[in-house]
């Protein structure tokens, strides 16, 4: 990226916050803003904060779109002080954030007559590999707009690779990343749920199992958490999954696609929003099937 490209960033959440601390230590000049001031509180010194969306927006040759929802993307591009106004032909919209297919092409339309410049890029891989700039961003997008991000791809991600050549290719790669991800935690939960009501040693069942065929990575990474129940420390919350297994679920209604796993997951995210736990760890799912 040449050094007179500036870059605007609006979405310092759990996923966001590290990113862009990934990304200033890369070099690139980012004006970040969100609407939590503690946020803005704990940006690097390198970063600038903004007092609005808009201004961070403002003069920027890149975009970089990091919310946790279609309409909370819809009102960042839109709302009472939507970056629309401020944008032009020659921005780069990079949204990170995964809202689905559905949300993303309606924003991209939307956009059209102001900049066609759009680059869909969800991320994977949780704070941890945000921090390191590890993450897994699947990438949709022309050519030559993807080659505009590419500095910062490559400040946050281990790996970008162009899944499609049109915004919303990349939600829909997540979409299929994300019903792995909701039916693996859930299948971990279930299972360990499963060696305590038989008895077993439920920290040796998940030490010998993650050693076998039976391992995946969520199992490893939510199995252990599941076992210390520290489910306060929240690396990904349970309503995360509420929001992505809706997405998995509506996508494959638009595919016409059954998808009975996905769907079992989603309610089980679903009933433990109902009982309060939305906010905490995705993990706390063991606990939910382990009560009786």
């Amino acid at each position: 990226m040449s050094e007179s490209m500036k870059v605007g960033w609006i979405g310092l959440g759990a996923m966001g916050a590290p990113m862009v601390a990934a990304a200033s230590r890369a070099g690139h000049s980012i004006t970040a803003f969100d609407l939590n001031p503690e946020a803005l509180a704990g940006l690097p010194p390198e970063v600038g904060p903004a007092r609005s969306a808009r201004k961070a927006a403002e003069g920027a040759d890149v975009v970089v779109i990091m919310v946790a929802t279609g309409t909370q993307l819809n009102s960042v591009l839109f709302g009472e002080d939507g970056i629309s106004e401020v944008l032009s032909q020659r921005t780069t919209v990079l949204v990170m954030s995964t809202v689905g297919p559905a949300a993303l092409q309606e924003a991209a339309d939307s956009l059209a007559p102001i900049t066609r410049r759009i680059v869909d890029a969800p991320v994977s891989g949780g704070v941890a590999r945000a921090r390191t700039g590890e993450l897994l961003v699947m990438v949709g997008g022309d050519a030559s707009d993807v080659a505009t991000v590419a500095p910062l791809l490559e400040a946050v991600a281990a790996t970008y690779p162009v899944v499609g050549a049109q915004p919303g290719d990349g939600q829909k790669f997540k979409v299929v990343n994300q019903l792995l991800c909701g039916v693996h935690i859930a299948a971990a939960g279930e299972a360990l749920a499963l060696a305590d009501s038989m008895g077993l040693d439920v920290e040796q069942c998940h030490r010998v199992l993650g050693s076998g065929a039976a391992q995946s990575f969520m199992f490893q990474d939510r199995g252990a958490r599941m076992l210390r129940e520290e489910y306060d420390d929240v690396r990904s919350a349970l309503n995360i999954f509420v929001k992505d297994m809706g997405l998995v679920t509506d996508a494959a209604r638009q595919s016409d696609q059954p998808v009975p796993l996905a769907s079992a997951a989603e309610q089980l995210y679903v009933r433990g929003r109902r009982e309060g736990l939305g906010r905490l760890d995705d993990s706390v799912i063991y606990r939910m099937l382990r009560q009786r």
